[in-house]
Order: C-alpha cells, then structure tokens, then sequence
C-alpha cells in the first residue's frame, strides 16, 4: 500500500491506541508548571518533572496531537551530534550519554520504538568529500573496504563511524512518553492552542493555565508566538520512504546492522534502515517561507522528493526501483548562531529549550532533563553545559532573513556541485561552514 503523499511512515504505523486525541484544555486550570508543546522537549521536561518530583502538578498543552511536529516526523536519529562545532566537544559527554538514557527510559517504560544503538556512519562518496572527512576525522578514517563491510554505498571511498547514534521509530517514542507522563500524573491537554505566553499564565483558545513556571517547547512553532517570529527561522526538511525491501536485496546492500548513514556533503541527507526492512531517506532542499510561515502545504515539494529518490538510487543502486510507499516533511527550528539552548528566567518564571538545528532527537531529551532540574533549583553538570543561560541574536526582519536563509540553501547546492565537478573542497564549503556554524 502507498500512503497519500505528506503521511509519515511513522504515523502510519502507530497502532490505533496511539492515535486516539486526548482531551481539550477548557476553562481555568492551575498548575506548578505549564509546558507549552508535546513534542520531545516538551514530553522530556515533564517526565523529569514527574519522576523527580512526583508532588509537583504539571500541565502540557499541545495545539495538535503529542509529537505532532518534528519529533514524530524526523529520520529516527538519536545522536550525539550538535550543531555549533565551537561547542560541540563540551556538549559531546552528555549527549552520548542522553543517547543511552533514551534507550534506557524506552526499555524502563515500555516504549517499543525499535531503538538500536549501531552508530552513524559518515560516508565520502565523491574525492573531496574524501579529503575533507579523512582530514577532520584523522585515526578514526574508514577505508573503502572497512566501509563496505558496514553498508555497501555506491562509490564509497571511505568514512568515519561515531558509535554515539541509535535508530529509533520517533512516532512510537513520542507517543509512548506521552503515555509515560501521564501515567506518572501529569495532564496532557492536545488540541489546545496557546495563544500567549506572559509570565505565570498561558492563554489558551479554549481557557487558561495559570503556574509559577512555564515552559515554552514549541521548536519549528515558535514564531506563531506574539513577539517570537524572528527566535527560529524553521526550515523544511522532506523524506521518503521504500516499502520492506526483499532479503536478495539486503543481501546485495548488505545493511545487517542499524548503522545510520550520511554522506560528506553540505546539502545534508540522512537514512536509516528500519526494524521492518525500509529505507528511509531525508534530506533538505525544500525552501524558507517568507514570514516563518508553517504551512502543512509547505511538507510537499514533488521537486525535493525526485531529487531524493534519485539519491536512494545513486547511493544503493540495488534500492533503485524500490516502491515509494511514504513521501512527508516538516520543519525544523534554526536560531541564528545554530546554538541550541536552555533556559530559565528565574524573576519571571519563564523557561525555553530548543533550536536544535535537526539534531534533536537526543539533544531534546537532555534539554527536558536539564529544564527539570533548573525549574526544581537542582544543580548538575548538566546545570553547567554551556548551552545553558546561552543568549544569542535575533534572526534578522524580512526580507533580509529569507534572503539569507535561502542563500545558504544555495551555498551548499553550489559548493557540492562544485566539488563534484572539479574533485576537490570547495572554498564555498568552507564559507558556508562559517556562515552557519556548523552542519
């Protein structure tokens, strides 16, 4: 069966419990704390909540349904990646670590969303993408062979393996924490709109939420906010999806473990073999709309799913004719400097987290953890990582910001088009490396 174009694999395979809606927010509510978006952030900051401190009363309000946005739509990558490699070393012991912590949680509560702890694998497939990824990874350099022996990539000339990356079902873990928060007390609310956020309440469409700490963890959403449409820019990120592939053809690909795998290039592609036999491929290319729009219109862009289904061919030619049964997309949060942070305002009771530039997975899951523990006054090395307390520059008004959010989406098309022309880094790579900070 072919799914209609826009329907994630992931919600297409969530059981029918799963997607029963829960009930909406009506009339005064009060709470100790109010978290504003069911997404993973939102999801992980109640959960620390509730099984830290389980007196406390907490709240989530979410305008769809628990893990309606990018956390129940992204390509199933629990990593240790972060954005701003400036931070990235700091950040790297915690994340790995939050990458274990996700897989134990999902075994501690019973969240069967196919985690496999197998790694990333960092594929050259073109000569400068080979000198590049041989330069930055040193001793830890794959070669073809050693590559091969992992997943069979057309054209490979080497990679790098982080072992810090597990593949994962995000709609199941989702939708299996929102179950989890609710079952140690907290009250989810979907369906429910906030239309503003001021300190110590949260206007609803349908009522109020008043509580000494709210936590704002609406990602990609945020500029809907009043005064918050230059805090992320969201960006478009697409994905297809292959039917449950024959074993001739594994066999051929020779894809055993759940290693996930990228390429070298600077127009970002990610893919993950699932635990019932798919590729599943995303990539972005899809343009920023004017204003921050979020338009559900916007998760189809015919163009951006031809251009990844050619992919899937070139990079597993045995895949090529594969049957397409899933096409969808979202958008993902982007703050200007591609610092993903945390934090609380203490006076006003006011916390964020988030921007994390597509690598959020894990990085959500720490965020929530660390939220919870600043809202309950505990201090952690957590507490201490230097995303937390991070402040950082607006994105700039229109035009301004579409022009330079679509001009680094033309950056990275030209500096891959370039390398692979002439065979060696592009000096546009580099620029765009510092336009953006990191990936």
């Amino acid at each position: 069966m072919v799914s209609p174009t826009g329907w994630s694999l992931w919600t297409d395979t969530l059981d029918g419990a799963a997607r029963r809606p829960r009930p909406r927010a009506r009339g005064a509510l009060t709470a100790d704390v109010c978290v504003v978006g069911a997404g993973y952030t939102g999801l992980w900051t109640a959960y620390y909540l509730a099984r830290t401190h389980p007196a406390l009363r907490v709240i989530v309000v979410e305008k769809e349904t628990a893990g309606f946005g990018a956390s129940g739509r992204n390509g199933g990558w629990c990593s240790a990646l972060f954005p701003n490699t400036a931070l990235a070393g700091q950040m790297r012991p915690a994340l790995a670590a939050t990458v274990d912590e996700v897989g134990a949680v999902a075994r501690e509560e019973g969240i069967d969303c196919d985690f496999v702890k197998a790694g990333y694998l960092s594929v050259a497939t073109t000569p400068a993408q080979a000198a590049r990824l041989r330069h930055e990874a040193g001793s830890a350099w794959l070669d073809a062979a050693a590559v091969a022996g992992i997943v069979r990539v057309a054209g490979a000339e080497g990679g790098v393996l982080d072992p810090d990356c597990a593949a994962l079902h995000p709609g199941r873990l989702a939708r299996g924490l929102a179950d989890a928060v609710e079952r140690r007390g907290v009250t989810l609310f979907e369906r429910s709109r906030a239309r503003r956020i001021v300190p110590g309440r949260v206007v609803l469409e349908g009522g109020v939420v008043r509580a000494d700490a709210i936590v704002r963890a609406t990602e990609a959403y945020t500029a809907a906010l009043p005064g918050l449409r230059r805090e992320l820019v969201p960006v478009y990120s697409l994905l297809i999806a292959t039917e449950p592939l024959p074993p001739a053809v594994w066999d051929e690909i020779g894809w055993e473990r759940r290693v996930t795998v990228g390429d070298g290039r600077h127009m970002i592609i990610y893919a993950q073999r699932t635990a019932d036999g798919r590729i599943v491929l995303g990539g972005r290319g899809a343009p920023y709309h004017f204003g921050s729009r979020v338009r559900p219109s916007f998760d189809v862009v015919p163009a951006v799913f031809d251009h990844l289904r050619r992919t899937l061919g070139a990079l597993f030619p045995a895949a090529a004719s594969a049957r397409i049964t899933h096409r969808w997309g979202g958008p993902l949060g982007v703050p200007r400097d591609w610092t993903p942070a945390v934090h609380l305002d203490r006076e006003t009771g006011l916390a964020h987290a988030g921007g994390y530039v597509g690598d959020g997975v894990a990085a959500s899951a720490l965020a929530g953890r660390t939220l919870a523990e600043l809202i309950t006054g505990r201090t952690s090395e957590r507490t201490g990582l230097p995303w937390v307390g991070h402040s950082r520059r607006r994105w700039e008004p229109e035009p301004l910001r579409w022009l330079g959010v679509n001009g680094g989406a033309l950056l990275a098309s030209a500096a891959d088009a370039r390398e692979n022309r002439t065979g060696r880094p592009s000096r546009l790579g580099s620029a765009l490396s510092a336009l953006t900070g990191g990936r």
